[in-house]
């Protein structure tokens, strides 16, 4: 994504709703708590934009006025975003000049928390006179990927915020956050679609109606994991053949994932697989795809395997070795008893 992108002018109805009973109520400061891929960012974004609009409703931002014209080319001055470096670069976000230069440089690499240095700046930023007039928005995401000397340096800014600014943290692990972060902000749970509109939704996106189904099986429900699911360019289709795929062995099923896709799917394999042998119904899987499991203590024991490697699966030592000792893995937790 380049620095020219622009706010979403479709908002999914289900993140429509939750933004106008947002700005309906008061508060200086937000925490969106919820799983992923449930809008916390486009939300948060929303927010931020229409407390910045100059010509707000009770809907949201106008879209048109020079202030979201600003937000929409990713440079407001009066708006501060704190991401990590590899999230803002995705997501269109320019990086501070010094940051940049030491990434250009070659001196580190793009940091994957939200960096001390990042929050002392947006601390100054909230110090400082609205340059619109309209007041100041800082927008935290994902808030957990702050660390305990990052969230401490926002904290005091919290308890004390200058009279013309207003923070949203959005986060999809919000129990990782300080208790004293989470006391600081009025609280929102992500609300899931309705029935019908995850999939409406998907098709307004360029998903074809045949694929939303399995998309959002494969996603849990969650509609902008589904949408993330098609844009990397993963086949619905091979989604249902893993299950099986996994009971021979085969690692071929996990060519053309990074090893987090691969390390992401096959926990939710073995999130389905736990709660079928014990009587419970699949979530990311149809039930008919699932191979049969000699035993659940196998099975317990992938899953805390797979969730230690979750934590360095960003930095493995040889990717291809690494798909292949996952599948090896995943063979013999479902073949044990």
């Amino acid at each position: 994504m380049t620095g020219e992108a622009t706010l979403d002018t479709t908002v999914a109805p289900w993140v429509q709703r939750q933004l106008e009973a947002l700005l309906a109520q008061r508060g200086h400061a937000w925490l969106l708590q919820g799983p992923s891929g449930l809008g916390q960012y486009g939300l948060a974004l929303q927010l931020a934009s229409a407390w910045l609009c100059e010509r707000p409703t009770g809907q949201g931002a106008c879209g048109e006025c020079a202030s979201c014209h600003a937000i929409q080319v990713r440079t407001h001055a009066d708006l501060c975003v704190l991401m990590p470096e590899t999230a803002m670069q995705a997501l269109g976000w320019p990086l501070s000049e010094k940051a940049q230069d030491e990434i250009d440089q070659k001196k580190r690499k793009p940091s994957r928390e939200i960096r001390v240095d990042a929050m002392r700046d947006a601390v100054e930023f909230a110090q400082r006179t609205s340059a619109r007039g309209r007041g100041k928005a800082v927008l935290v995401y994902p808030a957990e990927r702050m660390n305990h000397v990052t969230a401490n340096a926002l904290l005091k800014t919290l308890e004390e915020p200058p009279g013309d600014v207003k923070f949203v943290l959005a986060s999809e692990a919000a129990h990782q956050l300080l208790p004293t972060i989470r006391s600081r902000c009025l609280g929102h749970t992500m609300a899931w679609p309705q029935d019908g509109e995850a999939q409406q939704w998907l098709q307004s996106q360029g998903i074809k109606a045949a694929d939303t189904e399995a998309l959002l099986r494969a996603a849990g429900g969650r509609p902008d994991d589904a949408l993330a699911f098609v844009q990397s360019g993963r086949d619905p289709k091979s989604w249902a053949l893993l299950p099986r795929a996994m009971a021979r062995g085969d690692a071929g099923a996990l060519a053309g994932l990074t090893p987090a896709q691969a390390v992401d799917a096959l926990q939710k394999l073995c999130h389905d697989l736990i709660a079928v042998k014990a009587g419970a119904a699949p979530r990311f899987f149809d039930a008919a795809g699932l191979p049969p499991v000699a035993g659940l203590a196998a099975l317990t024991a992938w899953g805390r395997e797979l969730a230690q490697t979750a934590r360095t699966v960003e930095h493995p030592f040889n990717a291809g070795l690494m798909l292949e000792s996952l599948a090896a893995q995943a063979h013999r937790a479902i073949r044990l008893p």
